[in-house]
């Protein structure tokens, strides 16, 4: 039977619907958007803390960054275009980024995905980025005197490299991995360059005080 009642009264209750709909879906978003800068930020401050050697510190941000990430999701888990909207994935990856990172400089087992709860495609993208913090981290091993990390860090480096670019998937999928897989493989070979130099400067230097030590058995 037709709605009998004024255009009015119907419109009220349409525009009603709607309203709250999208009042639901605003709060969603702005309960996701702050969980997800909470994210960041914790994620950026673990990174900065492992450079400092403070690890501790490191694990104690990664874990609240995982907990605002879990409050991240379940405040979109109802609104899936505003969950990929694109937010939530930058977050989702430098969690990801900080939590691979912090793992590999301490030479722990590499967390899954499905352990730090995130996307397969935040994952890899994040796994790609750690590759930049491990290049830093790098550099100042060897400005402290450490030949021994620096080789190990260039080795796993190279390993996630070989297989990144394994990943011949469109963007749409992948969120741009090809991207960072070339950013990847340039980062990779300017620490190997970094690492071949050092190596030879050592050489060079030991030859040189060699070379002193015999001038000066001769006088």
């Amino acid at each position: 039977m037709p709605d009998q009642r004024p255009l009015s009264a119907a419109l009220d209750d349409v525009v009603g619907a709607i309203r709250a709909d999208f009042e639901a879906r605003h709060e969603a978003r702005e309960a996701g958007l702050a969980a997800s800068r909470r994210v960041i930020q914790h994620s950026a401050n673990s990174i900065r803390a492992m450079h400092r050697g403070e690890f501790e510190q490191a694990a104690t941000l990664l874990k609240e960054a995982g907990e605002n990430a879990r409050q991240a999701q379940q405040a979109l888990a109802g609104f899936p275009e505003i969950y990929h909207a694109g937010f939530i994935h930058d977050a989702l990856k430098e969690y990801a980024e900080a939590s691979i990172s912090v793992a590999l400089v301490r030479r722990e087992p590499l967390p899954t995905p499905e352990e730090i709860g995130v996307e397969y495609p935040a994952y890899l993208n994040g796994l790609a980025e750690a590759v930049g913090e491990l290049r830093r981290y790098t550099l100042d091993a060897m400005r402290r005197g450490d030949s021994e990390q620096p080789e190990a860090l260039l080795t796993i480096m190279d390993e996630i490299y070989a297989q990144l670019v394994t990943f011949d998937f469109p963007d749409a999928i992948t969120r741009g991995l090809r991207r960072h897989t070339d950013m990847v493989r340039g980062v990779t070979e300017r620490t190997r360059g970094d690492l071949t130099l050092a190596a030879m400067n050592q050489k060079l230097e030991g030859q040189l005080a060699a070379l002193r030590d015999q001038l000066e058995d001769a006088d």
